[in-house]
């Protein structure tokens, strides 16, 4: 073997030197599509220059980033001018940057935008069609490819979530040309056989390339005829496919989709809780308001001692009845005797009944009447109290002999006002009392 044997690191910086030795390479314009376009925290951007038959890998340095006039994307048409060069590290050469300028939009993101503006105009993306998710699924069916890491990540944040939830898997392909008839197969077989209750279709993060399955109409069109509720988690935050704006629920990556498939645990128990704590503080405050309720009502005279209470009552009974049977006798007296009653009501609401007759007479008429001297007024009588006065009589109805009735009436009232006062009349005592 005829010459010096290199390394791996000496053959890379050899290449190096020579891309960088030649005058043709130090300032190149190559015009191209952006994929897999990155900015990362440190400022840098990454991406890769392709049409459809090569690749190129560039990178953009902060200080030249700062000063583009627009903001970058995937599938959109560019002039890069910069130097090509060798990373020795990776043995790989790449384009360095400088200046990026946009030319206008590549095939695939005309594509999206085309097919995005058809749905939309026949309603896939209507919010009135989206379905609500369950709040607590039994089972969760993830279309997803078996040997990616988001199905991993899937089946690890719901056993960290809600471990009571089933997860079925239906594998598919997720990139290439036999992607989209799978995705379509596995999300009718899903819809046909019941497999869950909620349906999770995604992948991990990719380029556009990568990601363009969930951008075919077919899976689509199968989405929004899903019956099951079907939550999309395609690539990472940044990357928006079809099948985003189609499904009931977008995820921003597919553990983002497997937090809004279930709750969390520990926050349902927290809020269980939560709830049996207010649950006990508003049965004890009943229960306190109902005991110093039954206390107040224990206290009372009426539970402690009922008999004194009953014999109270009735004591307050036979006054009040005694007193309305006597003065219901007094005046049944009064009437077989044929003298009007001076007073009428019930005890305690006394009042003449001339004065009583006198206010339903019309105001000309009573004021008139209050003028004339009283006619045939008898002797000074007593009112009910004892007291001395004068009482006005009620004039009997007829005319001949009237002056002689009112005679004997004032000395029939003052006969009973002296028996009153000896205490020898008994009607004025209760019944019960009477011997």
């Amino acid at each position: 073997m005829d010459g010096a044997v290199l390394s791996v690191t000496e053959l890379n910086n050899h290449i190096k030197n020579m891309l960088d030795s030649d005058p043709l390479l130090q300032s190149v314009a190559v015009r191209g599509e952006l994929s897999n376009y990155k900015v990362y925290p440190s400022g840098h951007h990454y991406f890769t220059l392709k049409d459809p038959e090569s690749a190129l890998r560039c990178v953009m340095f902060r200080g030249n980033a700062s000063r583009l006039h627009f903001k970058p994307a995937s599938g959109m048409g560019v002039t890069a001018v910069g130097r090509l060069s060798v990373y020795p590290r990776d043995g790989a050469y790449q384009l360095y940057v400088e200046q990026l300028l946009p030319e206008g939009t590549g095939d695939l993101a005309l594509a999206f935008e085309q097919l995005k503006e058809k749905l939309q105009r026949e309603g896939l993306f209507d919010p009135a069609h989206k379905k609500p998710i369950p709040r607590f699924p039994q089972t969760i069916a993830v279309v997803t490819s078996s040997a990616g890491a988001a199905v991993r990540d899937i089946i690890r944040v719901l056993g960290k979530r809600w471990p009571a939830a089933k997860v079925v898997l239906l594998p598919v392909r997720v990139q290439g040309t036999e992607a989209p008839p799978e995705i379509v197969g596995a999300i009718h077989y899903a819809n046909k056989y019941r497999v869950g209750d909620v349906l999770i279709v995604g992948r991990g993060g990719g380029s556009i390339e990568d990601l363009w399955a969930f951008n075919d109409e077919r899976v689509a069109r199968a989405i929004y005829d899903s019956e099951l509720p079907v939550i999309s988690a395609v690539g990472h935050e940044p990357d928006f496919t079809i099948a985003d704006f189609v499904a009931d629920l977008r995820a921003a990556t597919p553990s983002n989709a497997a937090e809004l498939a279930v709750p969390d645990e520990a926050e349902q128990r927290e809020l269980l809780e939560n709830l049996r704590a207010r649950a006990g503080h508003a049965a004890e405050k009943e229960l306190s308001a109902r005991r110093a309720r039954l206390e107040d009502m224990a206290s009372r005279r009426v539970v402690q001692n009922p008999a004194a209470y009953i014999d109270q009552k009735r004591l307050e009974l036979d006054g009040v009845s005694g007193a309305m049977l006597a003065d219901f006798e007094r005046l049944l007296t009064q009437k077989k005797s044929g003298v009007p009653a001076p007073f009428v009501g019930a005890a305690g609401g006394f009042r003449p009944a001339a004065r009583r007759k006198e206010k339903r007479l019309r105001p000309h008429r009573r004021d008139a009447r209050r003028a004339q001297p009283p006619q045939g007024a008898g002797p000074r009588l007593c009112d009910r109290g004892g007291r001395a006065g004068r009482a006005r009589l009620v004039r009997p109805p007829a005319a001949a002999g009237r002056h002689a009735r009112a005679e004997a009436l004032g000395r029939q009232r003052e006969v009973r006002c002296r028996e009153r006062e000896k205490g020898t009349q008994k009607e004025t005592e209760p019944w019960h009392r009477r011997k």
